[in-house]
């Protein structure tokens, strides 16, 4: 049986994706900041992980092969910084978006490498510095474009795994909102899609839900 480990599982996109590896009969390692009881009554198994404890991340522990990474949790963060506390609240957006799923990602290199797997972050087109137009959303578009550097750069340091970055595309979550204009189910089982067709050649790069790449 296969097992993917799945970060904020508590709602939006990281719930559907653990619905559908679920329903495929996947082992499925959730995490979240607090009980999730629509994870549990899905069968998976469900640990405590709050990405915005670097400390709690630095020492996570998971036994056993891992197939497939999952780093989906994120935070939006400020729309701009004009005072301190913005400028704090800055660099929590950092903390989680950034740093925790790289930090993460080194924890389970040992159990990524024993199962020859690979480590997605689920990233945003937001992020992408050329496709910018329109500004705004300081703190999630910087702390994700920091994400995709992060992970090319985990990608070049283990060449024997696949690590990718996808945008999931603009889905009607809590985040994305009523009219974003696709639903959880289509944009997970693209994405999963995309996943399967990963190959150690697509290591590094940055591809939306349809497969489609993404300029940096």
């Amino acid at each position: 049986m296969p097992r993917v480990l799945v970060t904020g599982a508590n709602r939006g996109l990281g719930l559907e994706f653990v619905r559908q590896f679920t329903r495929d009969r996947w082992e499925v390692v959730a995490t979240a900041r607090t009980a999730a009881p629509e994870v549990l009554e899905l069968g998976a198994n469900l640990l405590q992980l709050d990405l915005s404890d670097l400390a709690g991340v630095a020492s996570f522990e998971l036994e056993g092969p891992l197939d497939l990474l999952i780093a989906n949790a994120g935070t939006y963060g400020p729309r701009d910084a004009t005072t301190a506390d913005e400028a704090h609240e800055w660099l929590d957006t950092f903390a989680v978006n950034t740093v925790a799923p790289y930090l993460l990602a080194q924890r389970l290199l040992p159990n990524l490498r024993h199962a020859r797997g690979k480590a997605i972050a689920v990233s945003t087109r937001m992020g992408s510095i050329e496709d910018n137009k329109g500004g705004g959303y300081l703190a999630y578009r910087s702390s994700k474009t920091a994400l995709n550097m992060a992970w090319r750069t985990l990608a070049l340091a283990n060449r024997d795994l696949t690590c990718a970055v996808l945008h999931p595309g603009w889905v009607q979550t809590r985040m994305g909102g009523p009219n974003a204009p696709v639903q959880p189910e289509e944009s997970i089982a693209g994405l999963r899609r995309v996943i399967d067709s990963l190959t150690p050649a697509d290591s590094g790069e940055f591809l939306d839900f349809q497969g489609n790449r993404v300029p940096w």
